[in-house]
């Protein structure tokens, strides 16, 4: 309802310090911002069906929000005239100050709902592993230096015990993951589904298209492993087949992958986003065995879900992820 009277730019008729004590002595459990809209249109018309009439309300809602007003300002406010009401000292007092308040909680919404990248100045931290970092954050860091060169981008690791409390907290704004492991208080959106593919240096001897399970496992592997360990799925995979492939390196990060195969005949099954662009030192085929890939989705709390510039930001996010790799 703040936003039925239109007063915006409106300047206060009575500048009074008694009147800003009042409200700010105001209890505020019995505060309804709706409440002191309607006094505002009350002192300006001086007339209850005029008043809901710029309100959009009935007439008898319109009075039974004055008794309330009455009853919470200590004081008749307005006095039934021959042609509508008159305000009283203390309604007058009130005036001035009322307008200020509401104009700037007005000017507040207004700028809330809209957000010009261009000019807009925004700093938004968002959580994600380091292959997301590349995948993600990278094309998004570049494409607003172009469109919104204000808004500011914090990375943090994901830490999936902490996530809920950080977006409570405000500490995260936005989480790229998989959205299935995301509390179910948070919202989410589906962004993309990605694949694995093997990837060895360009001019790698033994890595083809349509390779075979056995010459896979013929070749050396790079793994990741948080926990440094030399096994995943795909070797669950494999061992079901009676093969058994050599991992010579475990990584903690995909970050390093790519480099470390660039630069050796070893081979990697990585995301594919993770390797988009670098044909010139990769080659990239598809696996010669299943490997399950995964979904990446964006997940945020709901203090942020109207806010214009982060909607805007997640928008730009999908808008990326949709384009080619």
């Amino acid at each position: 309802m703040i936003h039925g009277a239109s007063l915006a730019g409106s300047r206060p008729l009575v500048k009074s310090e008694d009147g800003l004590a009042t409200i700010h002595r105001m209890d505020s459990k019995r505060l309804d911002l709706n409440l002191l809209v309607t006094l505002e249109a009350l002192l300006v018309e001086q007339n209850v069906t005029k008043a809901a009439a710029r309100l959009h309300l009935s007439q008898p809602a319109v009075s039974a929000q004055l008794s309330r007003l009455r009853d919470l300002f200590e004081d008749t406010l307005l006095i039934p005239a021959q042609r509508g009401m008159t305000p009283t000292a203390k309604a007058l007092d009130l005036l001035g100050p009322l307008r200020l308040a509401l104009d700037q909680v007005r000017a507040a919404v207004e700028e809330h709902k809209r957000f010009e990248p261009s000019k807009a100045e925004l700093t938004v931290t968002i959580a994600c592993t380091d292959y997301l970092q590349v995948a993600v954050v990278k094309p998004l860091a570049i494409a607003l230096r172009k469109k919104a060169p204000g808004v500011r981008v914090a990375l943090r690791h994901l830490d999936l015990q902490q996530l809920e409390a950080q977006m409570v907290r405000g500490d995260v704004d936005l989480v790229l993951m998989t959205p299935d492991a995301a509390p179910r208080s948070l919202r989410s959106r589906h962004l993309f589904d990605e694949r694995y593919v093997l990837i060895g240096r360009r001019n790698h001897p033994a890595l083809k298209e349509r390779m075979t399970a056995r010459e896979f496992v013929r070749l050396e592997h790079v793994i990741v492993s948080l926990a440094g360990g030399f096994t995943t799925p795909v070797d669950e995979t494999l061992a079901a087949l009676g093969l058994r492939r050599k991992v010579v390196l475990s990584a903690a990060s995909f970050l390093s992958v790519p480099e470390i195969v660039s630069q050796s005949d070893f081979v990697a099954l990585v995301p594919e986003r993770l390797v988009a662009g670098r044909s010139g030192k990769l080659k990239s085929v598809a696996p010669p065995i299943p490997v399950e890939g995964f979904p990446v989705g964006m997940v945020w709390h709901e203090r942020s879900h109207g806010h214009a510039g982060h909607r805007w930001l997640r928008e730009v996010v999908v808008s990326l992820m949709r384009g080619p790799l």
